[in-house]
């Protein structure tokens, strides 16, 4: 098992009007998806394209318990897969792909196939996410 990628496309919520009417286009990426990962993590340079400025801070845990400070960034949409969502991004300015959390995972029902290292729809809502409200 390796890692997941996955092509997604971002951009600023406030280009949203451009894009739809085809005069401004989403940027592409591979990123990679891990639902170990709970938010959104960008590196700095895709933060600058996008033209988000830091809006807060956050304190991050990292995998071998080194805790820091990252600003964060609001005003994101991701698609994959054909579904979208508006999130949140934390910046990390020495990453060089965009990593995907469990959190946009859960809001666009995807699910990380490891036998088969990709990103699928879940199986029981293969056309949108279906989300369970408590």
């Amino acid at each position: 098992m390796g890692k997941t990628m996955q092509k997604i496309k971002i951009w600023n919520i406030f280009d949203e009007e451009k894009i739809e009417q085809g005069k401004m286009f989403p940027l592409e990426f591979e990123a990679q998806v891990d639902n170990g990962a709970v938010r959104v993590i960008l590196p700095s340079k895709i933060v600058e394209k996008l033209q988000l400025r830091p809006l807060g801070k956050t304190k991050v845990r990292y995998a071998d318990m080194r805790e820091a400070e990252r600003d964060t960034v609001h005003g994101l949409v991701i698609e994959i897969l054909g579904r979208r969502t508006d999130c949140s991004a934390i910046i990390e300015s020495n990453r060089t792909v965009p990593l995907i959390g469990q959190i946009v995972l859960e809001d666009l029902d995807l699910w990380i196939d490891s036998k088969n290292g990709k990103l699928i729809p879940n199986p029981e809502s293969p056309d949108m996410p279906l989300l369970d409200e408590i």
